[in-house]
């Protein structure tokens, strides 16, 4: 049975400070590169995961803000751009395999749908399974998006020295494998 606080242990409580959580903490407050605070650098002692999870939200910033203008958002020309490397997967095959929910998909897909870019169709050998195909304005979409959006992010990355890019690449390399088998191990596949 679960012990009653009483009305003197309330009031204690009341007047004692909170213990400060993980986010209250000053060196996590402090860090002001991690909050997007104009002029902060990240320091080169941050944690590895800190720096990742950070550098990973800006380039994905930056890439939804390439893409405005384009005539479809970040996440349907994802699924375009898978759709137009394996057409015809199902809604479920593109969720795993874009590492996106069922839910985010179908909404995705639902506006592709609308927007004349993606079409869904009946499986001929399984009428119950419903496939995703990329129309001709898709692929025109995507040949376009990337013919505009490529150059703009491979110059986003001119900074970095070329003898510093087989160590950048084997890192990001070795990141895309581990996250991948965790996602999957995740989901229980």
């Amino acid at each position: 049975m679960l012990d009653r606080v009483t009305d003197a242990e309330q009031a204690q409580r009341a007047e004692s400070p909170p213990a400060a959580s993980v986010i209250d903490r000053p060196e996590v407050n402090a860090a002001g590169w991690a909050w997007g605070d104009e002029g902060a650098r990240a320091p080169l002692d941050a944690p590895l995961s800190a720096l990742v999870s950070s550098a990973a939200r800006l380039v994905g910033a930056f890439t939804g803000c390439a893409v405005q203008g384009i005539g479809a958002s970040l996440a349907g020309l994802g699924v375009m751009r898978l759709l137009a490397a394996r057409d015809g997967l199902k809604s479920s095959e593109v969720a795993a395999r874009g590492w996106w929910t069922a839910g985010t998909v179908t909404s995705v897909v639902d506006t592709l749908v609308r927007d004349g870019y993606v079409e869904r169709r009946r499986d001929p050998g399984d009428r119950r399974v419903v496939r995703l195909h990329l129309t001709e304005m898709g692929r025109e979409k995507v040949a376009d998006a990337v013919s505009l959006l490529g150059p703009r992010l491979q110059g986003a990355f001119d900074y970095v020295d070329p003898a510093d890019e087989p160590v950048i690449r084997k890192f990001l390399v070795d990141t895309i494998e581990h996250f991948s088998k965790l996602i999957r191990e995740e989901r229980g596949k």
